[in-house]
């Protein structure tokens, strides 16, 4: 139960748990209504046991799949209404999978028998006007189109790019996370004895404008970057990014693939900028869990959602600590 003489299902600890968007879904990636309450309801169930044990616990999660969906609708009718941008996306599955988060989080407490308020705040983030990656949207997100089905939407200001035989596919910017606009909140609820969920998918992406003005841009931000800030500014001991695998690995796809265990920042980080982890897929996460351990945290953890309690007790999974 203790690591370094700390006792890790003490209330006084505060584990961030960031679920990944295969959380979200059915096994086979679809989307559906019922299959997103199922995957939700089979998510909440480790996420209760370990709030059942005693640590103060918050949640955030992905959403790229409930963002393609509504991307998806924004072409099929953007020739009826105007697509809806970016932020607002962010914002409704935001409010979308918070409730449902909150709903089967307090089913599987109550079927332990523990007493547990749960909230969502619909929270944003704030990101630089002049980021790089607004000059040159990079990120493909949604589905491939024809040139004609992508016209529409251009005309309605949007960047879409022409990938050959594949189709045009919309590119957008995916800028840093510098803050959490809405951690006050979170971190009173926390204090209040709530489970909270927060930071959903990267958070709504807002900027100052030229009158020092907030308003929403049409961005998205990387989840699990933001769930290391997100981590920082809660003040959280443990970040642990649940996804579906167990571990992080090196040498993926190869015979010489290997599993990382318990592993510093430093050492991580060579592994890196080696090129081990992809850009789209277990890059991000191990990006996120060496900038939590830098910024204080007492560990980050990569590791299968299954396996939260005993990544937070340091058992299983990649353990990124600073030594």
């Amino acid at each position: 139960m203790t690591a370094e003489g700390v006792n890790f299902y003490s209330p006084c600890v505060l584990v961030l748990i960031a679920l990944g968007g295969n959380a979200m879904t059915g096994p086979d990636g679809s989307a559906r209504p019922g299959e997103q309450i199922a995957a939700i309801r089979r998510a909440a169930e480790p996420i209760a046991d370990l709030a059942a044990s005693g640590v103060t616990v918050a949640v955030t999660h992905g959403n790229g799949p409930q963002v393609g969906n509504l991307l998806t609708k924004n072409e099929l009718a953007a020739g009826i209404v105007p697509p809806v941008p970016l932020d607002w996306c962010v914002a409704q599955t935001q409010g979308t999978l918070g409730f449902i988060l909150v709903t089967e989080l307090e089913r599987a407490l109550a079927r332990r028998g523990v007493e547990r308020p749960v909230a969502s705040v619909v929270s944003r983030t704030l990101v630089d006007h002049d980021d790089p990656a607004f000059t040159e949207p990079t990120k493909p997100i949604g589905r491939y189109l024809p040139a004609e089905q992508a016209a529409p939407l251009i005309e309605h200001g949007q960047t879409w790019r022409d990938f050959g035989d594949r189709g045009w596919r919309r590119v957008v910017a995916s800028p840093r996370p510098r803050q959490v606009l809405d951690v006050a909140a979170a971190r009173a609820l926390l204090t209040a004895g709530f489970i909270v969920v927060a930071g959903g998918g990267g958070g709504i992406p807002m900027a100052y404008n030229a009158d020092r003005e907030l308003v929403g841009v049409e961005a998205v931000i990387d989840k699990d970057l933001n769930a290391a800030l997100l981590g920082r500014e809660l003040g959280a001991d443990i970040l642990v990014i649940a996804t579906d695998v167990p571990h992080a690995v090196v040498g993926y796809g190869t015979p010489d693939a290997q599993p990382l265990g318990a592993i510093s920042v430093e050492e991580l980080r060579r592994y890196a900028v080696a090129g081990h982890f992809g850009s789209g897929s277990m890059g991000p996460k191990v990006e996120a869990a060496c900038r939590f351990v830098e910024a204080g945290g007492t560990r980050a953890v990569i590791t299968s959602l299954d396996q939260i309690a005993a990544g937070v007790r340091g058992e299983t999974g990649t353990v990124v600590t600073a030594s």
